[in-house]
C-alpha cells in the first residue's frame, strides 16, 4: 500500500468520515481552513491514481468513494512506523511511549486486560 501525504491523508480522512461524497461534501467535511475546491480535486485524481479512492458518474459530477478502510491504512501506517523506527518491534515502540509519558500505567493496564481476553 501507498502512503499519503498529508493533505491527502486530509482528503481521506473526510471521505472516510462521509462514506462517499461529493467534491462540495468533501471540502465541506474537511478542517478549517478548508482548502480551495480546485485543490481537494486534484489531491482527488492522485488518490485515484494511488486506488485509494473511486468515483461514480452522475452526469457531469463524481461521487467518490474511499476504496481503502480506515482501519486497513492505519493498519498498514502502524506496522510501517514500528517496522521503520522500532525495527519492528512493537515492545520497542510501547516501551519509547511509556518513557515519553505518553502511556500511563493506566492505560498499560487497559492493554494488558485486551491482551489476555484474545
Amino acid at each position: 500500500m501507498k502512503s499519503l501525504t498529508k493533505a491527502e491523508e486530509q482528503v481521506m480522512q473526510a471521505l472516510w468520515k462521509l462514506g462517499k461524497g461529493f467534491l462540495k461534501d468533501i471540502v465541506e467535511a474537511m478542517p478549517a481552513p478548508k482548502p480551495h475546491p480546485n485543490t481537494v480535486a486534484t489531491l482527488l485524481k492522485i488518490l485515484m491514481e494511488k486506488a485509494f479512492v473511486g468515483t461514480e458518474v452522475y452526469g457531469r459530477m463524481n461521487e467518490y468513494k474511499p476504496l481503502i478502510s480506515k482501519q486497513a491504512y492505519f493498519k498498514n501506517t502502524m506496522n510501517g512506523l514500528v517496522k521503520g523506527y522500532f525495527g519492528g518491534s512493537f515492545a520497542q515502540a510501547v516501551s519509547f511511549l511509556v518513557e515519553e509519558k505518553k502511556l500511563s500505567l493506566e492505560d498499560l493496564e487497559l492493554l494488558l486486560k485486551q491482551l489476555k481476553k484474545k
